[in-house]
């Protein structure tokens, strides 16, 4: 059973409810039991005397403690100047104490500042009005302008990720009224609840394999296929034919791992193939009702908003194995094919491209327009040196060429790039061709298979600059590092029983998380050991655009991810993911000056973060100390645990509430 960190007597952000009442604010600084702050109010009209003989006294702890520090100081310098291994260990147990002297030192400067001020902290953040419940920054939210059914049914409407930091909501975006907690996996993978996504009834029409799904009372749940005689099962198995292979379950052996699911419809296909050992992204267009974004993360499958439109997605070149568009309402034909030619940027040498079209029957091959629409479109695609493998019915599936000389002598086709960035960051599309020369141009069937290829070899390794012992000492202390947190945090958030009262016996795999968020994933170790602790969960793995770029590296590994600038919005819906995890973050936003405040940056995070759902961030001492004070503005619960005593580093645990209005 999960239990949250504290709750106080209201239950939201442990503030009782007659502090509440008299305006005050949780003090994450008073006592509480195993160090939670407790959830003591402080009233606004506390006598000014009080504070300032509080302070008196604080200067004085203070007095003492700058003798404290002279003392240290001098004591380990003769300590240093003895030549023993004793001496020197005595020295560096000596610093640091020191170094925790001066934390709590730089800690009693800022709660002085704090009595100077009259004892008035930051105040708690608004929760937003019912509006801003879908609430996606970047994107323009047509819930605000125009109601949807307005439009007329068929009516696509496209929106282009546009941030800028004017503007920025600063309150706390809040769950619907009749929202619940979503289904735990993988019984959510068949049904989620209905008030937790926002739809306007038109999706229930759609005839779509993959925008299939029955309303039932409250719930809203996904056919299996053992009803359907053209279900998803059926078409997989029919692709694997189409590409030379038995079944479905032959595509990891034919070094197929990571699919991109262009409009996935409810995210069905990727649901079906996560069984099958395969990792599928889905991204769509920004949807103000009926969102596939939404609904397949609601199901616990990896999906961000995306679109073919004006820019390329921010992954880097030759990521994927497999590219599948059914139905997706791409217009490949058009702008001189140059969607297809960023489909070609993603994929890896001899990867597939699977489309599912009404054009591509015979009988819709009789309208003149229509052949001139597939004309192009097949001419696009030799002039990228794709082989048309098969075709059956409406799926066609094309394989990218793995010989670079290929290009050299076509006929026709776009050129190759000169400036060839790996990852471009929501830069404009690029009508040439990437990655011919990059050390990544290794066919699909030469890389090593899942699971083998997470651990990657030194001769993997080097094509990322990357030296094996350092990968495998990252390797081993993110295996250290996630047993610690199961044997610290257990049974707070990795409980093997998920039940809350009221509900039935969870069927096995109990799982308390299933989408997990990685802000800045470095190697992608922490991904790789979450799978290795044999936890069902899937993470987004996102390499910040300030850090070193490793995201070639994750997906090589067979994992997925995103670049991302954290003084963005990140492109999903709210309350989209069970637990956001950050090492180091905070570190790396203090030396690029603080580009955004660390109050945006965990705004952001808590829009994207479900109720009850947990927050681990790992740092240095002051930090995680300064972003405590800041999350207690969100009224997330929190704590701060020491990792090592030898260690300058702590961890901050925090849960969200689940606020109801």
């Amino acid at each position: 059973m999960s239990r949250p960190l504290y709750r106080g007597v209201s239950g939201i952000g442990g503030k009782p409810a007659a502090a509440a009442a008299e305006g005050a604010y949780y003090d994450p600084k008073e006592p509480g039991e195993n160090g939670i702050g407790g959830a003591f109010g402080r009233v606004g009209a506390r006598k000014r005397h009080l504070a300032a003989a509080a302070a008196a006294v604080r200067i004085g702890v203070l007095v003492l403690a700058a003798a404290a520090l002279v003392g240290s100081v001098a004591w380990a310098g003769s300590l240093y100047a003895g030549r023993g291994a004793a001496a020197r260990a005595a020295a560096a147990a000596a610093h640091r104490g020191y170094r925790r002297l001066q934390e709590q030192l730089v800690t009693d400067l800022l709660d002085i500042g704090e009595l100077a001020g009259g004892g008035v902290r930051a105040k708690e953040a608004e929760v937003c009005p019912p509006e801003y419940e879908n609430y996606v920054p970047c994107y323009y939210n047509i819930t605000d302008a125009v109601d949807v059914s307005d439009l007329g049914g068929g009516v696509v409407i496209s929106y282009e990720r546009q941030c800028t930091r004017d503007g920025r909501v600063t309150c706390l975006v809040a769950p619907p009224r009749s929202y619940r907690m979503p289904v735990r996996w993988p019984s959510g993978k068949g049904f989620i609840w209905k008030d937790n996504v926002r739809i306007s009834g038109q999706e229930f029409s759609s005839g779509s394999l993959f925008k299939r799904m029955m309303v039932e009372e409250d719930q809203i749940s996904f056919p299996s296929d053992a009803h359907m005689a053209d279900g998803v099962e059926d078409y997989a198995h029919q692709i694997a034919e189409m590409i030379g292979l038995r079944n479905e379950f032959n595509f990891n052996g034919a070094g197929v791992r990571t699919v991109l699911d262009i409009e996935c419809g409810f995210g069905t296909f990727g649901a079906h193939l996560f069984d099958r050992d395969l990792l599928t992204m889905c991204i769509a267009n920004y949807e103000a009702s009926g969102s596939q974004v939404q609904i397949t993360l609601e199901r616990g499958i990896p999906a961000m908003i995306g679109s073919f439109a004006t820019k390329q997605l921010p992954y880097p070149y030759l990521s994927f194995d497999m590219v599948h568009c059914a139905k997706c309402n791409i217009e490949w034909d058009k702008n001189d094919g140059i969607f297809l030619v960023e489909v070609n940027r993603l994929l890896r040498p001899d990867g597939y491209f699977v489309w599912t079209s009404n054009l591509n029957t015979h009988r819709a091959l009789r309208d003149k327009e229509n052949q001139k629409k597939w004309t192009a479109i097949r001419d696009f695609a030799e002039g990228l040196c794709w082989e048309m493998l098969s075709q059956q019915d409406e799926t066609i599936v094309w394989k990218k060429t793995n010989k670079r000389d290929c290009y050299t002598s076509r006929k026709s086709g776009p050129e190759l790039c000169g400036h060839d960035p790996e990852s471009p960051y929501y830069q404009p599309l690029n009508p040439c061709i990437s990655g011919t020369r990059s050390q990544r141009w290794i066919p699909i069937e030469h890389r090593t298979t899942w699971p083998s290829q997470a651990r990657q070899n030194s001769t993997e390794l080097d094509i990322h600059g990357v030296h094996s012992d350092v990968f495998a000492d990252d390797t081993s202390s993110w295996d250290s590092m996630v047993r610690n947190y199961w044997s610290l945090l257990s049974p707070l958030i990795f409980s093997d029983h998920p039940k809350r009262p009221g509900d039935e016996d969870p069927q096995p795999p109990f799982n308390m998380l299933r989408n997990v968020l990685d802000m800045n994933a470095h190697f992608g170790g922490f991904n790789s050991a979450l799978l290795k602790a044999g936890k069902s969960v899937w993470v987004m793995n996102v390499v910040p655009t300030n850090a070193p770029n490793y995201l070639p590296l994750i997906f090589d590994r067979g994992f997925i991810g995103v670049q991302h600038d954290w003084c963005e919005a990140f492109p999903t819906y709210p309350r989209t993911y069970d637990m956001v995890h950050a090492d180091g973050l905070l570190s790396l936003e203090k030396s690029h000056k603080h580009r955004c405040s660390t109050l945006d940056i965990f705004l952001e995070v808590d829009r994207i973060l479900r109720p009850e759902g947990w927050v681990i961030i790992r740092d240095t001492a002051p930090l995680i100390e300064a972003a405590r004070s800041v999350v207690t503005q969100l009224r997330w619960d929190a704590r701060i645990l020491d990792l090592d005593i030898a260690s300058d580093e702590k961890l901050l645990v925090c849960q969200k509430p689940f606020l109801r209005k």
